[in-house]
């Protein structure tokens, strides 16, 4: 009996990205509105991608991810 194949999650694929060297890069939460109240200096900062540095959520979203990876 074959098993089935493990399929990509889209919405995961939309929100992050893989670099050249497999890391995991994602936009940070929390600015999607109300920015008007912020300082630039807030703007700018939370603008920056961040790379995902906790191991056990990298191997989660790389089996999420199926064969993107």
């Amino acid at each position: 009996m074959k098993m089935g194949k493990l399929k990509t999650k889209k919405t995961l694929l939309k929100r992050i990205r893989i670099t050249k060297n497999g890391k995991i890069v994602r936009k940070q939460i929390g600015i999607g509105h109300l920015k008007v109240k912020w300082s630039s200096k807030r703007k700018f900062r939370k603008a920056k991608k961040l790379v995902q540095k906790n191991k056990g959520h990298i191997k989660k979203l790389k089996r999420l991810l199926g064969n993107h990876v």
